[in-house]
């Protein structure tokens, strides 16, 4: 047993927490901090056991991380380049599960990329419970601060790009803080691209969210290599124009709109156009939606 025992090591336990913070209260500032790993497990909806739930400790125990929602933060190990065992610095960005009422850890979803993925791999496979990985924090990271004003939000995911829609559902979903941090949000819409069901992160904790809270949030499944004879019936193939304008509202609504967008590259590139631009190209940008309602994170 540890003194963190009591915050849920499962997706599928955890509450809708809505605890933020502004911009610049986070732990960790814009030079990396070592802090420990304290668990790790095998995260529920991972298909072959390739996503885990892992806990880290923070620079300061008495204190949550204090990380703005939506936000990320960099994790950065020294790995082996595996040519003639020269050591590198490895840099990822990764976006919290948890929420700010954790005190003293917090906590990550992260894929298993194998060979394709060193510091993935390392956090999942390699790294010992107590070993240490480097963490820091910028104010580039955040993407749109919580609360959100629009009353409308679409969410578009894939993999684990689930990680900062789940960071924004918190903050939309959770009933706790004061009133003057409620999100104005009365709906929200969120498309998930998996390979097959049981590849879908965090389905049962987002089923929850959605049993919980009246209708408020619904959630879209689009797999794309189900087998054809399984009892799914939801959508299948990949997510496209057809199913954006099904499902997630239209960019008509103005200021009253947002869609946030996470996945991998091929992802952007199809729907959004690349992360790195802040134009709105893709299916998106076709559709009429604008820089200012889509969010790539």
């Amino acid at each position: 047993m540890t003194k963190f025992d009591h915050y849920p090591m499962t997706l599928a336990d955890r509450p809708a927490i809505r605890s933020l913070v502004p911009p610049g209260r986070c732990q960790f500032g814009p030079t990396f901090s070592s802090v420990p790993l304290i668990d790790r497990v095998p995260c529920d909806g991972s298909g072959e056991g390739t996503s885990y739930l892992l806990r880290f400790g923070l620079p300061d125990e008495s204190m949550p991380l204090g990380l703005t929602t939506c936000a990320c933060v960099l994790a950065c190990a020294e790995l082996s380049s595996g040519e003639g065992g020269e050591l590198v610095d490895v840099i990822r960005p990764y976006t919290p599960i948890s929420a700010n009422h954790q005190i003293g850890c917090f906590d990550l979803l992260v894929r298993d990329y194998g060979d394709d993925g060193w510091l993935s791999r390392h956090m999942c496979r390699e790294l010992p419970i107590g070993g240490t990985v480097m963490f820091k924090h910028i104010d580039f990271n955040v993407k749109i601060p919580a609360p959100f004003r629009q009353r409308k939000v679409g969410m578009i995911a894939g993999g684990t790009g689930i990680t900062p829609m789940i960071q924004a559902l918190h903050a939309i979903l959770g009933n706790d803080g004061p009133d003057d941090m409620r999100s104005d949000t009365d709906e929200v819409v969120l498309l998930y691209g998996s390979r097959r069901s049981n590849d879908v992160l965090g389905g049962k904790m987002l089923d929850n969210w959605a049993n919980a809270h009246g209708g408020k949030f619904r959630r879209v499944d689009v797999l794309s290599h189900e087998p054809p004879d399984s009892d799914y019936t939801g959508e299948r193939g990949y997510i496209d124009e057809d199913m954006i304008v099904r499902y997630l509202p239209p960019p008509s609504l103005g200021d009253d709109v947002i869609i946030l967008v996470c996945g991998p590259p091929v992802m952007y590139d199809v729907l959004c156009g690349p992360r790195n631009e802040s134009e709105v190209g893709g299916i998106l940008g076709g559709l009429g939606y604008t820089s200012s309602q889509v969010f790539k994170f």
